[in-house]
């Protein structure tokens, strides 16, 4: 099939342990990973669509490349050098995800190597509302230590904001097999940024310790994910960010989850300094995905590295300002196992 002009294909990387991740270059999306349980037994483990045509109509994030900047900012306002820009608010008062067009709904530049998908994309100045034209590459690669890296660069021609990230859907049982709030998340953060009843954050970095946001030991995602504090309501349960421990820029361990029945795993790193984690509090069972399964309320998370949201607005956060002469470069790592 063809979009905005340009062949929209599925690429296939597989490694010598048979694990398989499936990716579209229609907005850099994860289609599938399959990885196998403790008994050798292979699970999609990822939220999506049978088909192309699914792939393209469906939900807007499911396995998706998010920027031009990931996350919320507030009131769609951001200004550089005294210069202030405006977003659409797509997200009540707030800008998300990039806009109503954002990279998850482009189709990017696609070249497959043996163990890899290099995929590139040019975002043209105000774009969205966004300053400068940026050109990104994005690249996928498959190890055989079972680890799926995402290797972020950019580069622009006006001072801009920028901040990258990937937004797949996880449930380690396998995709549409149940809720993951049995799941085992641990969190290496010792605070998180507080959020405003519009999904913003305060600018505080409260620590997590006596809160439901303590995941610094392993805990069950639906432990505490209904319990009475105002900042996890303000999210209708877990959709906040964690300021992760260790120093920004460096690969560190951001968390690790893993589902006990099947013994599947999930370790997370990256060079970022935050990390959002969403329980999936808006599926409601109106995406029918792979099989015909509906994805229900809670039935998925997700982990997306990044810059804390609002950094724009916010002088006491990592900054996201790229200018030109710049790079911009991030990586991450999904690892999968077992236990």
């Amino acid at each position: 099939m063809e979009i905005q002009g340009k062949k929209v294909e599925l690429f296939t990387l597989k490694n010598k342990n048979n694990v398989e991740v499936t990716i579209t270059n229609f907005g850099g999306k994860v289609v599938s990973i399959n990885v196998p349980d403790r008994d050798g037994n292979f699970e999609d483990v990822v939220l999506g669509y049978d088909t192309l045509e699914e792939t393209v109509k469906g939900n807007p994030y499911f396995g998706a490349l998010i920027g031009r900047y990931g996350n919320r900012i507030a009131n769609g306002k951001f200004s550089i050098d005294g210069v202030e820009y405006t977003l659409k608010q797509n997200n009540g008062p707030n800008g998300l995800h990039g806009g109503e067009v954002g990279y998850n709904d482009v189709v990017w530049d696609a070249e497959q190597t043996e163990n890899s998908l290099k995929l590139t994309h040019i975002d043209p100045d105000m774009h969205e509302g966004y300053p400068g034209n940026v050109e990104v590459t994005v690249t996928y690669e498959l190890t055989d230590d079972n680890e799926l890296k995402i290797i972020y660069d950019a580069t622009t021609d006006k001072a801009t904001v920028i901040n990258l990230t990937h937004h797949s859907f996880f449930n380690l049982l396998g995709a549409g097999n149940g809720k993951v709030l049995d799941h085992q998340l641990t969190i290496n953060a010792d605070r998180y940024t507080p959020i405003s009843d519009t999904m913003i954050p305060t600018g505080e970095l409260a620590k997590v310790e006596g809160t439901p946001f303590d995941f610094i030991s392993a805990t069950a995602m639906g432990k505490n994910i209904d319990a009475d504090d105002e900042v996890l309501k303000n999210g209708f349960g877990f959709d906040h960010n964690w300021v992760l421990n260790g120093e920004d820029g460096q690969m560190k361990l951001a968390a690790k989850v893993l589902e006990p029945k099947s013994g599947r795993t999930m370790e997370v790193y990256t060079t970022e300094p935050g990390m959002q984690f969403y329980a999936s509090n808006f599926l409601d069972g109106s995406d029918v995905g792979k099989g015909g399964k509906k994805y229900e309320f809670r039935e998925a998370f997700c982990l997306e590295t990044q810059h804390y949201p609002d950094s724009p607005n916010q002088d006491n956060f990592s900054s996201t300002l790229v200018r030109p002469g710049e790079k911009y470069h991030t990586e991450t790592i999904y690892k999968f196992g077992i236990e």
